[in-house]
């Protein structure tokens, strides 16, 4: 995974987010890339997102969802057009709806495999379906309803 991730292609404007702003000191940094069809993203979460002793944080696993869950959204939005994430104007999701079903108890100290299906591309929404895994065993789904910021919104843009 040596190229760039969806989340460094975002403008400095949209790279403050908590659960995936390379801008955010104090954040997750959370990186997406493609693999085939799906989505990926990799995350060891520290001891202190713990709820009991030795697993993660229910609120941890919700921000991982999300924050893959509109990268990709982004990623997916630029593949429909045709367009690398590089070119203007740019794409950016911000969450209208996340679910989250929690299955397993999601074990501390071990990476995280967060994988995202592209459900739908309709207009300014993408729906976005992802599994939260460890050691081969899912501990909980996902669903971000994803819709794009309007130009308007975006700095530099009419």
């Amino acid at each position: 995974m040596s190229k760039k991730a969806f989340q460094d292609y975002y403008p400095d404007f949209f790279s403050h987010c908590y659960g995936c702003g390379r801008l955010n000191d104090e954040g997750l940094k959370i990186k997406s890339y493609w693999d085939g069809e799906e989505s990926i993203c990799i995350y060891e979460p520290r001891p202190y997102h713990t709820a009991l002793p030795g697993f993660v944080y229910g609120g941890m696993i919700a921000s991982l969802i999300d924050c893959h869950g509109t990268g990709t959204a982004a990623a997916a939005k630029y593949r429909s057009e045709g367009r690398e994430m590089d070119t203007d104007p740019p794409l950016r999701f911000l969450t209208a709806s996340l679910r989250v079903d929690y299955l397993l108890p999601t074990p501390l100290g071990v990476p995280l495999e967060i994988r995202g299906r592209v459900k739908e591309v309709k207009g300014r929404k993408v729906i976005v379906e992802s599994t939260l895994s460890t050691g081969g065993k899912i501990c909980a789904r996902g669903e971000v309803v994803a819709i794009q910021v309007p130009e308007h919104l975006i700095p530099g843009h009419p």
